[in-house]
């Protein structure tokens, strides 16, 4: 008789298709999209590789769906919504964003940067951009913006964007914190700018 194989420890993000998609996100962060593996995550998660292969059915829809649960989890994490309206957590908000889980920004930027040679990822990318414009859209407005709101929208991320990057380059925490704070200042000026002169 065989013996027993050994008990498999436990699943270091817990269980689940979540669970295998905060694997994808951290094996893309430290190993770049060349490292990402079946056999990868599924180490990186604690659990068989058939398990990746029954949830996703394929490495591209793995990177899609990884691609869509890292912009909803920052996003969440980072109240962005909430703080296009709010002036007095707005840099604390997204000095959240990149603090709490760097991987997540990593992970996203190396999907951005794949983008470029894989055509196929176009579509998730830029699904990824417009979901952060959807909500500091609505943030927007509730703040009062009412002209140009979705531009205004995607010029701050865009600030927002290079900010995360630059901050994931190395550049410090009070230099970010100051540039969101200008950046806050801006977009309280178009507000207010825009308030004075009617402008709808």
């Amino acid at each position: 008789m065989a013996p027993s194989s050994a008990p498999a420890s436990p699943p270091k993000y817990g269980k689940g298709r979540e669970a295998l998609l905060r694997a994808v996100v951290d094996v893309v962060a430290h190993k770049g999209l060349r490292g990402l593996t079946y056999r990868a995550v599924a180490e990186a998660a604690g659990v068989n590789n058939t398990l990746v292969a029954h949830h996703f059915g394929s490495r591209d829809a793995l990177i899609a769906a990884a691609l869509q649960w890292a912009s909803e989890q920052s996003i969440a994490a980072s109240r962005l919504r909430d703080a296009a309206q709010q002036e007095a957590t707005f840099t604390e908000a997204l000095m959240d964003l990149l603090l709490t889980d760097p991987e997540l920004q990593v992970f996203q930027y190396e999907m951005i940067l794949e983008a470029r040679r894989r055509p196929e990822l176009a579509g998730p990318v830029a699904a990824l951009y417009e979901s952060y414009v959807d909500a500091l859209a609505a943030g927007l407005e509730a703040f009062g913006v009412t002209a140009h709101v979705r531009v205004v929208a995607r010029t701050l991320f865009a600030a927002l964007d290079g900010l995360v990057l630059q901050y994931l380059a190395g550049v410090s925490r009070e230099e970010i914190a100051a540039a969101l704070e200008e950046v806050h200042q801006v977009v309280i000026l178009r507000r207010d700018g825009a308030a004075a002169s009617g402008v709808t």
